[in-house]
């Protein structure tokens, strides 16, 4: 096979910020595999966790690193493929966007979604929710307004773990709370910024103001504190930062309700069909989330978007400047295409 890449800049409507900074563009990658005249695509988005980071130029690195590692191998070979990158040490981003191109080059080479290919059925994709970024109470109010006026979402995740303190994380969800119609289903992501009493406080809290779940209340590294939080919850507690790999999933398993897999952090389709599977045998519950990632990824997380019992695949539907158009937003949900593969096309290919 032969690997090409190039990157482009996304920028975002709204800037988003978490309890780890604000992001408002990003520079990512798109990666293309070929072979037997066939062209199949992947994306790989940076992303950060603490001092943990997958930049565009580690990522650039990797894939000059896998290039020649992976021209012996025909695109059929994709298991052998990502063994071989693992062996190598190529991260999980680069790995994500090789294994996406692998998929959808054996969508179009067998004229079929990857969905289908899978046994999957759109009928079973759950809505996405939209995300509510730390923001002062009456942004965050706005913000809410302009996500129910541009997606007429049904879920919103908001994002708590404010430097400021827990006061000011209740004070923006009031806030978010007064705004949002009252049959939309709330989420809370804290992206690890509590420490175990704040978490085990704002997780009662949240209970009493018909909050779903809490995604990643505690810090990557403070594993060892989510056998109390868990005993202590009235929410069902998902890990993110804490869960990679389906290795994580295991690990996790016995203090946790359920996990959310990024393609960017479990190297791809592949891995990420292992995490759902092993998190099923183990009683855990399934998310999809993604970082700037834009319709490129999305649709290749779109295509086992039925697996999945929560999806956070939203980052498209905030960038200004999408240059690919694939999975469609549709009463709520994405939803892949029939189009062969991820079903992914550069937008000025549609002019």
């Amino acid at each position: 096979m032969q690997l090409a890449w190039a990157t482009f800049t996304v920028n975002k409507r709204f800037p988003l910020t978490i309890s780890r900074g604000t992001t408002a563009q990003t520079v990512n990658v798109w990666v293309r595999v070929e072979a037997n005249g066939i062209e199949g695509w992947g994306e790989a988005s940076p992303f950060g966790i603490g001092d943990f980071r997958q930049s565009t130029e580690t990522i650039l690195e990797d894939l000059a690193r896998a290039k020649p590692l992976l021209e012996p191998l025909h695109p059929l070979l994709r298991e052998q493929a990502e063994q071989v990158l693992i062996e190598a040490g190529i991260r999980s981003a680069a790995r994500a966007a090789v294994n996406l191109a692998l998929w959808d080059w054996l969508g179009k080479r067998t004229g079929l979604p990857v969905w289908q290919l899978l046994g999957l059925s759109r009928d079973a994709i759950v809505p996405t929710s939209v995300t509510i970024g730390i923001n002062p109470p009456e942004v965050a109010r706005q913000r809410v307004r302009d996500w129910l006026q541009l997606t007429h979402a049904k879920s919103l995740k908001i994002k708590l773990g404010n430097p400021a303190g827990i006061e000011a994380d209740q004070a923006m969800f009031e806030a978010v709370r007064a705004e949002a119609p009252p049959d939309i289903a709330l989420r809370v992501d804290a992206n690890g910024g509590w420490n175990l009493q704040d978490a085990i406080t704002m997780c009662r809290w949240l209970a009493e103001r018909g909050v779903e779940y809490v995604e990643q209340p505690l810090p990557r590294g403070a594993e060892e504190q989510l056998p109390t939080l868990y005993r202590e919850s009235p929410l069902p507690i998902f890990v993110d930062e804490s869960c990679f790999n389906s290795h994580d999933v295991v690990r996790l398993a016995d203090r946790v309700h359920g996990i959310n897999i990024k393609l960017m952090k479990s190297g791809g389709i592949s891995e990420a069909l292992r995490m759902v599977h092993t998190a099923r045998a183990l009683g855990l519950q399934v998310m999809y989330g993604c970082y700037s990632d834009s319709s490129l990824a999305i649709s290749g997380a779109a295509q086992i978007a039925p697996l999945a019992d929560h999806l956070d695949l939203d980052s498209h539907l905030n960038l200004l400047d999408d240059p690919f158009a694939g999975a469609e937003l549709i009463e709520g949900r994405v939803l892949p295409t029939d189009a062969p593969g991820l079903g992914v096309r550069l937008r000025e290919m549609l002019t």
